[in-house]
């Protein structure tokens, strides 16, 4: 086996201004081709909360119980919710993953590379429109302990929005060296989920960015997360991640802990058992986002910005569409008579 460290993945540098070329990019590349395609300025698809009460409806699984109205659940004997008229500004937060494992896929366009330009997009988008966006970030300091390391309280201007890809550009923490490096433990990703779920106090949206490889109990915060927020799971992944091609031997490297491993790809044994290991962690993982209630995007490191931002617009009209629906074909179901 080689001792020799894998090169450290690619990174854009922190130059003066690098925050500032790179909001522009997307500026031109993403944000002025979803023009026309999102929403007008004065509907928006993530309202903050409302007091003003507009509806009442069905319970459903994952609203929130504190907006149960117990008179009229009394009489009908059927939980019922109030729904409020929300107001159009609100606040979002990121919680963002920067473990080590943020770093994998293919050079230019890792999966740290796509939380870049999602968050940097998305956070410009919600800003545009006099929306507050903050961010908490997990592991992007150079320590072995990894936690929550950084905190940006949420802003509505264009100089916040750089401030926050400003840290997102910065070059993470296995760049200082193989020794450091080793040193990392698993990533807990519960320790994120803790912290927003301590220190988020108003109703917010939440954006959970992560690769979700980490060691277990992150399942009850996100649910405990979902149950007060509006929670969207963001997942990053990449391809080699679920299959490995036939290349020969290669040498894999855990990005958390450095430990390096020299297999043969061209055994069609071996690939199998990793295929079903992968299809079976897949399984587990989304069956724990879909019991934590929470909204899932999934982010590939081969898919485009632009079509990945229109599944989640599309995702959020179903979903203020689904109780309207749910409403109005309970209100149109014949009396017996």
């Amino acid at each position: 086996m080689s001792t020799t460290p894998a090169p450290a993945p690619r990174t854009l540098p922190t130059l003066p201004g690098q925050a500032d070329r790179l909001l522009r990019e997307l500026d031109w590349k993403v944000i002025r081709r979803l023009d026309g395609l999102l929403q007008g300025d004065y509907r928006t698809l993530m309202r903050g909360g409302g007091l003003d009460l507009a509806d009442l409806r069905e319970y459903q699984p994952h609203d929130d119980v504190r907006h149960i109205d117990w008179n009229v659940t009394a009489r009908l004997n059927i939980p019922h919710v109030r729904v409020f008229t929300e107001d159009r500004e609100m606040s979002a937060w990121f919680l963002l993953d920067l473990s080590p494992s943020i770093n994998f896929g293919p050079q230019g366009n890792a999966k740290r590379d796509i939380l870049t330009g999602f968050v940097a997009v998305l956070a410009r988008l919600l800003t545009r429109h006099g929306n507050r966006v903050g961010a908490m970030l997990y592991g992007a300091g150079d320590t072995a302990a990894r936690a929550v390391d950084t905190v940006l309280p949420p802003r509505s201007s264009r100089a916040h929005v750089l401030h926050l890809v400003h840290q997102l550009l910065k070059p993470p923490a296995t760049a200082a060296g193989p020794s450091k490096q080793q040193k990392g433990g698993a990533t807990e990703l519960h320790r994120l989920l803790q912290t927003g779920l301590a220190n988020l106090r108003r109703r917010s949206t939440v954006f959970v960015v992560s690769d979700f490889i980490s060691a277990p109990g992150w399942e009850k915060p996100l649910a405990q997360l979902a149950q007060r927020h509006d929670v969207v799971a963001v997942r990053l992944l990449d391809p080699l991640e679920l299959e490995l091609p036939d290349v020969g031997l290669v040498t894999l490297r855990d990005a958390e802990s450095g430990e390096q491993l020299q297999v043969d790809t061209h055994d069609a044994g071996f690939r199998h058992r990793f295929a079903r290991l992968a299809a079976q962690r897949e399984a587990v993982l989304r069956e724990g986002l879909t019991k934590a209630g929470a909204d899932t995007l999934e982010l590939c490191t081969d898919d485009d910005l632009v079509d990945a931002l229109l599944r989640f617009m599309d995702m959020r009209q179903r979903r203020v569409r689904r109780p309207l629906a749910t409403s109005l074909a309970w209100t149109a179901e014949p009396v017996a008579a």
